[in-house]
C-alpha cells in the first residue's frame, strides 16, 4: 500500500511513531558524544536521524491539503 492511500490519522500516527524513534536516537548520540571511540556508531545513528527527518517531513506533507491552484 502506499503512503499515499493511508489515511491521516494512520499518517498521524506514524510520524508520533518516528519522532518517538528520532528522540531516542538523538538521545543516544549524546550518551555516544562522551565516548570518542564510539565514533562509527554515533555517525551510523546520526545517519539514521537525518532519514527519520526526511521521513517524517513527507508524511507531513501529505497531511497539507493542496491548494487549489
Amino acid at each position: 500500500m502506499s503512503v499515499e492511500a493511508l489515511d491521516p490519522s494512520t499518517v498521524a500516527e506514524r510520524i508520533a511513531e518516528l519522532r518517538r524513534e528520532h528522540r531516542a536516537l538523538d538521545e543516544r548520540i549524546q550518551q555516544l558524544a562522551a565516548n570518542p571511540d564510539d565514533e562509527l556508531e554515533s555517525k551510523r545513528l546520526k545517519k539514521r536521524k537525518l532519514q527519520l527527518k526526511d521521513c517524517i517531513a513527507k508524511l507531513e506533507s501529505l497531511l497539507i491539503p493542496d491548494q487549489p491552484a
